[in-house]
């Protein structure tokens, strides 16, 4: 995973998920829970995934960069389908 464009990111996420940390990584997993649980990456659960992880991104971005955490949030949100796109890729090449 870690070879295509935000698979570090999705590493750091999973285990950010597995070990209950709301960051970035996670909230991203979350966010794209149910692509990625498509794609054989997570087994999405109600109990282990965050609830409105969207929000709470968005809100952890102003509190890091401010007035910048629009233009973070949606350049986050490229990695996530980079990162879905080059997966899938993979899985039907």
């Amino acid at each position: 995973m870690a070879e295509l464009p935000g698979g570090l990111i999705i590493q750091q996420g999973l285990r950010d998920l597995a070990a209950g940390r709301e960051t970035i990584a996670s909230l991203l997993i979350a966010i794209g829970s149910p692509r990625l649980e498509l794609l054989g990456i997570v087994q999405a659960n109600a109990n282990t995934l965050p609830r409105d992880p969207e929000r709470k991104l968005y809100y952890l971005l102003g509190r890091l960069h401010g007035l910048e955490a629009h233009s973070q949030y949606n350049a986050w949100i490229r990695q996530l389908v980079s990162f879905e796109r080059a997966l899938e890729h993979r899985i039907d090449a």
